[in-house]
């Protein structure tokens, strides 16, 4: 799936936001379901948002998507992630404080680094 582990940490992060928003607003206790299984809406921003990352041009040099000069996700998309991150997110520090500290220091980047092509070398977007 993800090579870096800045990616595989990026995904990590937003899987752990979109399960904790969906077991807390829309998985009833009631409804028998597996507490960890997706709704639907959320099963498919998941894959959404794994598509998003392998498709991202910075790879392991990128900020944090909110931070980004590209905006990859659709608006419609953008706006449900972003919605999540503002409620999940303050708690982060609280359940996952590692994530959390490290996605804080990921957004400290100012820009995003891509990789030239020829000689593999970083260079600022």
């Amino acid at each position: 799936m993800f090579t870096h582990p800045r990616m595989r940490r990026e995904f990590a992060t937003i899987e752990i936001m979109i399960r904790r928003y969906c077991r807390e607003n829309h998985r009833q206790p009631e409804d028998g379901n597996d507490r960890e299984q997706l709704c639907r809406d959320c099963s498919e921003l998941l894959a959404y948002a794994r598509r998003r990352l392998q498709a991202c041009p910075f790879q392991e040099g990128k900020t944090t998507c909110g931070k980004c000069t590209v905006h990859c996700y659709k608006p419609e998309m953008r706006q449900k992630i972003r919605g999540i991150m503002r409620r999940i997110g303050p708690r982060m520090l609280l359940t996952n404080p590692l994530l959390g500290i490290r996605h804080l220091i990921d957004g400290l980047r100012k820009k995003p680094l891509k990789k030239n092509r020829s000689s593999g070398r970083k260079f600022h977007r």
